[in-house]
């Protein structure tokens, strides 16, 4: 399956979580300067990079890997935890746009910051930036919106996990890809998995969902579906034009027209003024979304950190495992109720996710056993 070009939230990676061309998104690797490999003494070397340290490899992905584990885990029961929040006086907290504003507002300074380091990379194209970042934010918008309306965080996720079924609708019809057997058997696998959890009855015999909250996250795979189509393209324009951005040029630009998107409909919808002053009123709240923005912002930065070192699919099994442990956490942290339907509908939505990281690591490894022929 043809890689997505890299959200925190994951993703990116899964722009579910993190505002990136292609993740955790969410598939969720970036693509990464290919370096020139040099037969030498029977075996394949690449000339530009040191030679491979075991011990310090280990050591730069336990500190990658934990890092994008910790931030992200935290940030998915941070959201959770200001959608579960409730005021004294029994209102809830619903302004999803004005939370993209301030996640965006994060990732943009981070962002400004790893480009001030790393410098800038000029004349890059700013259309498909624009798209993309305006339906990557609705995405993640209508995602948060789902759990505003009653989805519970589990079925929020899982879905997400599906959205290699958008995705790959968008690139086949903006993007021509092409797939295969296995590709659409694991899509099924989570959707059909999900499904059955949201439709399943929780022990007390409530459900895990609600209409209007499956509505919003039909509309954010929808989205997801556009950005797949969007960022295939613009991957093909910079390549055309001999521009190879950053990782944080990608992440500043990106989030910069996310938030400005965000701006806009929060004013248009009242969110903006309203999200304030529920904030004010509900000090604790505040604490749970600075916690949240920052954990986005932090997070991409490990994902960067990760893709650096190590082969992007190594970052990809990361981001995408991560969403199994942030399902499992919610359950038993949470106050879940599961029923046996219920763990049915995980466990089938997971072994779609399982498969489709065995299928990148065969792909990447079928591919390494070719070069070294």
């Amino acid at each position: 399956m043809d890689a997505k070009y890299p959200s925190p939230d994951d993703n990116s990676f899964e722009q579910s979580e993190h505002g990136l061309f292609g993740s955790e998104s969410g598939s969720d690797s970036q693509s990464s300067e290919k370096v020139p490999l040099t037969r030498q003494a029977g075996s394949i070397r690449s000339p530009s990079l040191p030679t491979p340290n075991p011990a310090q490899d280990a050591v730069k992905l336990a500190f990658g890997a934990g890092g994008i584990y910790a931030s992200f885990l935290y940030y998915g029961s941070l959201q959770e935890d200001v959608f579960n929040h409730v005021a004294e006086d029994g209102s809830s907290f619903k302004q999803a746009w004005f939370l993209q504003v301030l996640e965006a507002a994060a990732n943009v300074i981070v962002g400004a910051m790893g480009l001030y380091f790393s410098g800038a990379t000029k004349n890059i194209p700013q259309k498909f930036f624009v798209i993309s970042g305006a339906s990557q934010v609705s995405s993640k918008a209508f995602t948060s919106l789902s759990l505003a309306h009653g989805l519970s965080f589990p079925v929020a996720t899982l879905a997400k996990s599906g959205k290699m079924a958008p995705v790959m609708a968008g690139q086949l019809l903006l993007g021509g890809a092409s797939y295969g057997i296995r590709d659409y058997m694991q899509v099924a696998a989570i959707v059909l998995g999900t499904a059955i959890l949201s439709l399943g009855k929780k022990k007390g015999g409530e459900s895990h969902s609600t209409l209007v909250g499956l509505f919003f996250i039909l509309l954010s795979l929808t989205m997801d579906g556009v950005t797949g189509g969007l960022q295939k393209r613009l991957k093909a324009d910079m390549n055309k034009v001999g521009i190879k951005p950053k990782p944080y040029d990608f992440m500043f630009w990106t989030n910069l027209y996310m938030m400005i998107v965000a701006i806009f409909i929060s004013f248009v919808l009242g969110e903006f003024t309203q999200g304030i002053a529920y904030c004010v009123s509900n000090a604790d709240l505040w604490s749970l979304i600075i916690k949240f923005s920052i954990c986005s912002a932090i997070g991409q930065s490990f994902i960067f950190y990760t893709v650096a070192h190590f082969d992007p699919l190594v970052c990809s099994t990361v981001t995408t495992t991560r969403k199994i442990f942030s399902v499992l956490l919610s359950i038993f942290t949470k106050g879940h109720q599961m029923s046996l339907q219920g763990w049915f509908g995980v466990s089938l939505a997971v072994s779609g996710i399982l498969s489709e990281v065995h299928n990148k690591v065969s792909h990447s490894q079928k591919l390494k056993s070719k070069v070294s022929m």
